[in-house]
């Protein structure tokens, strides 16, 4: 049994991944939603499925993808995207809204309690308000985002998620017409005598008032959709066009008064929310069909990456890797105390499937985007645990101790949680800036810059391994103490020269770009940091100034290296290398800051206090033989 449990757990986790990220999505009911989730729209210079905009809009709103509704059915992303484009009324009662500030709860005159999960407002509850929301947006803009108080934070933040719901709810049909498909048609019909009325009123020449009126208000009502959504979903009409001349349907809509013909796209998603709306799944899968089959005419390249990336979406491959990461953590740490090679052995297989299914994830990103591993903050996540749990791998390969495979269930998990916290902010397939336009650059400085921030966050982590283990446990022994020590200095040498070359190969490229080697940047000084902080652990190992102990407490402290210049630089706000602006996690860093500097000093309590803790902790265990003794030095 003990020889085929690793085999059964590696099938286990095979099967867990075919079922999670390998199936094909299915329509949850008579509806095509699945085909209504791959129709392309252009946003911010990317063309994307809906089923993006759903699920990263969610993610902006509420910090989850899934939705329950007053009734307690639980849409689907792409329904509630359907539910918020053409039956609005409906989708105000969903509470979506996230809101946990007291002061901003109190301007709506809220309590906690009115909320979904005590934090989940509807747009209905938050109307009556708005006013004052504008007020206080209007105030809080005036002040600088690194100095905003908590509540003009919130306020900065809500006033922007109703921004982008506004923008949702405009981007296929008029939220206020129940029938917008009938006003569409009808306004066919009678749309040139009314520019004729309208153009006569003009001139002051005799005209037909009621049509002249009605034109006006139509007018106004497709400007509305044209202001309030900058969700491109028309596509151009003609092959030679600009295949980047994509418009919001408001937009199209107006054009219906130059060329005196509605818009084919516009009256298809208008036809979409008459079948929503009216129940009507036949009508709406043969428009799904018909306008599909339209847009594969020009776009068919295109559509094959919108169709992947909502298939992407659906697998949701990082999540799958967490969920693995956190078993293989769990089978690790237990195989120090039972049966060591095989729970040892089925760690290993459960890290190897995750870190693959995270490889797979990473390679469709770069496929989507056309561009190296890191791009912005979301991807240099995924890249700096991607890189930790493959270097974590080949220690476990050579080590056979699970510290590799606890590590890595760690920093991997760890990783993706950081990623799934920076994905609130929206698409995480943003569009590069300019100075960062280079995909030369961006697969040599940044990856192998960020591949140093890898390798020196898991030598700290090695280094707490040791340090708990040699604390609260009686299990660092002669052996596994001087096995970490050894994996430690081989990784901060990896470190030390991919942060020193990656640091080298950006003043390269910003010497291109400003016509600076190196400006004292807040970014370029946090590279410096790592390379100068890596530097001194080898000189102080080689000069013989610390022993084991003392690799380990300043290998720790590289993890607030690590720290600040991975985060801890943006929150600033300034430097040319600002790129990915953020303050929601500055207690969070300031909290790791001070836990690394807590360890490092427990670490520096004498071996007789290490010992005592282990005992005390591990009395009713039986005692390792071998303890800590002479390998613990200075």
């Amino acid at each position: 049994m003990k020889k085929l449990l690793p085999w059964l757990v590696l099938l286990m986790a095979v099967g867990y991944v075919v079922s999670k990220s390998l199936r094909a999505p299915k329509n949850p009911a008579a509806f095509d939603v699945v085909g209504f989730s791959r129709l392309p729209v252009l946003v911010n210079g990317r063309l994307k499925p809906l089923d993006t905009v759903a699920r990263s809009s969610l993610l902006q709103l509420q910090g989850r993808q899934s939705v329950e509704t007053p009734d307690g059915r639980k849409p689907t992303p792409i329904e509630w995207l359907l539910d918020t484009c053409y039956r609005a009324d409906l989708a105000d009662t969903y509470k979506t809204f996230e809101i946990v500030n007291p002061d901003l709860l109190a301007v709506f005159d809220l309590k906690v309690e009115d909320g979904l999960d005590n934090k989940r407002f509807a747009y209905n509850q938050l109307f009556k308000s708005f006013a004052e929301l504008d007020r206080q947006a209007k105030l809080a803009n005036q002040v600088e985002s690194a100095v905003r108080t908590p509540f003009q934070s919130a306020v900065v933040q809500l006033y922007g998620n109703l921004v982008h719901y506004q923008r949702l709810r405009h981007a296929l049909a008029s939220p206020d017409r129940p029938d917008f498909l009938g006003d569409l048609l009808k306004f066919q019909e009678q749309v040139k005598d009314g520019v004729a009325a309208v153009r006569a009123k003009q001139a002051g020449q005799p005209h037909d008032e009621a049509a002249a009126a009605a034109m006006t208000q139509i007018g106004e009502r497709f400007v509305d959709m044209a202001n309030l959504s900058n969700f491109l979903v028309i596509p151009p009409e003609a092959v030679e066009t600009d295949p980047n001349a994509w418009k919001p349907a408001g937009a199209a809509l107006l054009d219906t008064f130059r060329s005196g013909r509605v818009n084919a796209a516009a009256l298809a998603y208008a036809g979409l929310g008459h079948a929503w709306r009216n129940g009507k799944p036949e009508q709406f899968n043969k428009l799904i069909e018909l306008f599909r089959a339209d847009l594969e005419k020009q776009f068919a390249e295109r559509l094959k990456k919108c169709d992947a990336e909502a298939r992407f979406n659906a697998a949701q491959p990082f999540y799958t890797s967490m969920t693995l990461y956190a078993l293989a953590f769990f089978i690790a740490v237990f195989s120090w105390l039972v049966w060591p090679d095989t729970l040892g052995r089925s760690a290993f297989w459960l890290v190897a499937v995750a870190w693959i299914v995270a490889t797979a994830g990473i390679a469709m990103r770069m496929w989507l985007e056309g561009r190296p591993p890191v791009t912005n903050l979301y991807s240099s996540a995924l890249f700096v645990g991607w890189g930790s749990v493959g270097l974590c791998l080949i220690l476990e390969y050579f080590y056979k101790n699970a510290i590799g495979s606890v590590a890595a269930g760690v920093i991997g998990f760890a990783t993706l949680l950081i990623a799934h916290h920076l994905s609130l902010t929206g698409d995480t397939l943003e569009m590069m800036r300019a100075v960062l336009d280079s995909n030369f650059w961006l697969a040599t400085h940044v990856v192998v810059v960020a591949a140093g921030y890898a390798a020196t966050a898991l030598a700290g982590f090695l280094a707490l391994i040791y340090i708990v283990r040699g604390i609260f446990t009686t299990t660092l022994d002669k052996v596994t103490a001087d096995s970490l020590a050894r994996m430690v200095y081989g990784i901060v040498c990896f470190a030390t020269l991919f942060s020193f070359v990656g640091t080298i190969l950006g003043g390269i490229w910003a010497d291109q770009s400003w016509g600076r080697f190196w400006g004292w940047d807040p970014k370029e000084n946090g590279a410096l940091i790592i390379v100068i902080w890596n530097a001194i652990i080898l000189h102080a190992r080689w000069g013989g100034m610390i022993k084991q102990r003392g690799l380990m407490c300043l290998a720790v402290g590289g993890n607030i290296a690590v720290g600040w210049s991975w985060f801890g630089t943006n929150m600033l706000g300034v430097g040319l290398h600002s790129y990915g602006f953020t303050d929601a996690a500055f207690v969070a860093l300031i909290s790791f800051g001070i836990s690394q500097v807590a360890v490092i000093a427990l670490a520096n309590l004498p071996l007789s206090k290490w010992r005592s803790f282990s005992r005390n902790l591990s009395a009713p265990l039986a005692l390792h033989k071998e303890n800590l003794g002479s390998t613990s030095g200075r």
